[in-house]
């Protein structure tokens, strides 16, 4: 009984444990359409201006905005990331017809430029997030299309996934997305 008991005791405490938050999922817990599907990396929806305190108490080193310049009506994101000592780079992906590989491929330079590095990557509710984490899964990483959608779902992909999936079977097919946006 007592065998049982300490067994019991300790699969509680080990589960309290794997289900315990770090620090900086507590402190960014509040943002819009949060996650946290990768060692340093955050997923999230749209930044207000009282976010920014956050995500340097977060420490937070990089943000990768894949949001448009006239989604963020009265609010200058990169400058006022910029002015909290916070790297800055906006990939602008309006939606489906902006899921190219040559934004993929920019995506994934933008990815692999933050390293190490806690970084927030965001749009406006997380789903064209995990719509590119998908194509870059598949495209960079060499994912089948089932196991790069479901990595998609974790970083945010939802109304986007019928055409991430369309695109993923059009590239498998030989299709090529071309048109290449500028990074700010």
């Amino acid at each position: 009984m007592f065998r049982s008991l300490l067994l019991s005791l300790a699969l509680v405490l080990a589960a309290g444990v794997a289900l315990a938050a770090t620090p900086a999922e507590t402190t960014l817990a509040g943002l819009s359409h949060v996650a946290f599907p990768a060692p340093h990396r955050v997923a999230s929806g749209r930044l207000q201006a009282s976010d920014i305190a956050t995500l340097r108490h977060a420490r937070i080193r990089q943000v990768i905005d894949l949001s448009t310049d006239s989604e963020k009506a009265g609010f200058d994101e990169g400058a006022a990331v910029r002015a909290a000592g916070i790297g800055y780079r906006n990939l602008p992906i309006r939606g489906a017809a902006d899921l190219t590989r040559a934004n993929v491929t920019q995506f994934d330079r933008l990815l692999r430029d933050a390293g190490e590095r806690p970084t927030l990557v965001h749009c406006a509710s997380g789903n064209r997030v995990g719509a590119m984490i998908a194509l870059r899964a598949a495209l960079v990483g060499g994912q089948p299309a089932k196991a790069a959608v479901a990595e998609g779902r974790r970083w945010g992909l939802k109304s986007l996934e019928p055409a991430v999936r369309e695109r993923l079977q059009a590239w498998s097919n030989g299709a090529i997305g071309t048109a290449t946006p500028p990074v700010h």
